[in-house]
């Protein structure tokens, strides 16, 4: 059985996880109203700041990937290079794991809760903007081997 003093420390553990996980991820991204639905108030109040806050590692993690298995991508014309993205987060179901749990870790207990009710959603959701995402810096996915002028 545990003591009251553990289960307080528990507490304010979780409490200071949290204030934390806030802290970073920063305000609410997106319209939240009494009219948006739950999973759009998941979506601009959880998923976005996280999406937004993890950005840099999610560049550097496509990177890799595409190092380990498509080379070849840095010749691709713009228009494959979209649909490459798109394929690989949708398709490798590996990587598509890998990607959620950068965000999933970025979650609080609460938040968790609320995302396991209603993972399929949300888990379309998150990796429909990290797409989006990626797409829109597609500059930053450019070859870090190829010689700058």
């Amino acid at each position: 059985m545990k003591s009251c003093f553990s289960l307080t420390l528990n507490k304010n553990k979780m409490e200071t996880r949290n204030q934390l996980l806030f802290e970073l991820r920063g305000e609410t991204i997106g319209i939240v109203n009494s009219l948006s639905s739950a999973d759009e108030k998941f979506q601009n109040q959880t998923l976005r700041p996280i999406l937004k806050l993890q950005n840099d590692l999610f560049i550097d993690v496509f990177k890799n990937y595409v190092s380990k298995y498509k080379n070849d991508f840095y010749t691709y014309s713009i228009e494959r290079k979209l649909q490459f993205i798109e394929n690989a987060i949708q398709k490798d179901i590996k990587f598509r794991n890998s990607l959620k749990g950068i965000v999933i870790g970025l979650f609080t207990i609460e938040e968790y809760s609320i995302y396991i009710e209603n993972s399929s959603a949300l888990n379309k959701r998150m990796m429909n903007m990290l797409i989006e995402r990626l797409k829109n810096q597609l500059q930053l996915l450019e070859n870090p081997n190829m010689a700058v002028i």
